[in-house]
């Protein structure tokens, strides 16, 4: 009888540790889910924190927040570009007002929108189909006209815009924003030869100086060996040369190349807003939110390049020489000096000069 007992009362036990082990395997997990899935509705509201911090309403707060601390600091990097402008300008006696292309004030490219109380001075080559868009909305043309219209946007831009005297430039910005947009020199001369002569259209007046350049800077011997026989658009080098050759000349650039310190003369006038293409994306949302044109225009940048890039930059400005590439920085210099740009990288990637005499006549350069 009492082994009997004995058997019972350990069948009981392991039939009751058995079913401790089972209720564990199953009611755990669920009280850990449970905590879970609570834990946020229990733990005590921090002070100064919103219990909607969660919602759609917190997440846009974060968000404008953020969009409002970017707009500081990009606010304040417009700021120093202003002011060193400013100084550069000083420095370089560019602000001083004369009769010739570098101190006299030209108002030539300016469009004034009188509704919205905005200036811009339309750098080709330079955001300037973008903006140009941007001022033709402004002006009251429809989008899906504009789209659709084969017309040339300068010309539907002048028929709102007529170009300003000096004396009407000069109210207007006493009461309007005004803003310039600019670009590397260099990179802004390779995308004008990418546009305006590789890509020219036939019959245009950029393929017919296409031809002039092919028959005036593509060597004898070149033509002989039919090397770029099959290349109707001059190479990169042969365009420069007719740049440099134009500059040694005192002819005028075409507008698509010409130095923005001649096109828009900034030591002349007080620019709100600098914009650098290298920024443009931030310099554009600040420049449409201080002209409270949120609901009007888009920030964008159309017309890019033909598939434009840092290699190719590097592969186009590879064929030049180094003396040649100072001399282009001395037909740009006072745009290099006045927008902060430097030829960092282009002379390491140039190739070296067959004579050193003529990297030292280029370094040496005073004037071009």
């Amino acid at each position: 009888m009492r082994y009997k007992k004995r058997k019972r009362v350990a069948t009981w036990k392991v039939i009751r540790r058995c079913v401790i082990f089972f209720t564990a395997i199953c009611v755990i997990p669920v009280l850990l889910v449970l905590l879970v899935t609570t834990d946020q509705y229990m733990r005590p509201v921090r002070a100064g924190k919103s219990t909607f911090d969660r919602s759609e309403h917190g997440r846009l707060d974060v968000l404008s927040h953020r969009v409002a601390k970017n707009m500081t600091a990009v606010e304040e990097r417009l700021l120093q570009r202003k002011a060193y402008l400013r100084r550069m300008c000083s420095h370089m006696g560019l602000d001083i007002e004369a009769n010739d292309t570098l101190h006299k004030p030209n108002p030539w490219e300016f469009l004034i929108n009188k509704q919205h109380h905005l200036i811009w001075c339309n750098v080709f080559k330079a955001a300037s189909t973008s903006w140009m868009y941007n001022f033709n909305v402004l002006a009251g043309y429809n989008p899906q006209f504009l789209k659709k219209t084969k017309q040339v946007p300068l010309n539907l831009a002048r028929q709102r815009y007529p170009r300003p005297s000096l004396a009407e430039l000069r109210s207007a910005f006493r009461t309007s924003i005004s803003f310039l947009i600019v670009r590397h020199p260099l990179e802004r001369l390779l995308s004008g030869y990418n546009d305006k002569i590789q890509y020219s259209l036939p019959h245009t007046y950029h393929r017919k100086l296409g031809n002039e350049i092919i028959q005036k800077y593509r060597s004898t011997k070149t033509k002989l060996t039919g090397k770029l026989k099959v290349q109707r658009y001059p190479s990169f080098p042969e365009f420069v040369a007719y740049i440099l050759d134009q500059a040694k000349n005192e002819q005028p650039m075409d507008m698509h190349w010409t130095p923005i310190t001649k096109f828009c003369t900034p030591c002349q006038f007080d620019f709100d807003v600098i914009a650098h293409t290298e920024t443009l994306q931030e310099d554009q949302e600040y420049l449409i939110q201080k002209a409270g044109l949120q609901d009007v225009i888009k920030p964008e940048w159309r017309n890019v390049g033909h598939g434009y890039t840092a290699k190719k930059v590097e592969q186009q400005y590879s064929q030049l020489t180094r003396s040649q590439i100072l001399q282009l920085y001395h037909i740009y210099r006072y745009d290099f000096e006045l927008f902060n740009y430097s030829l960092q990288g282009y002379l390491d990637v140039a190739q070296p000069d067959k004579d050193p005499s003529d990297l030292l006549a280029a370094i040496t350069m005073k004037k071009l």
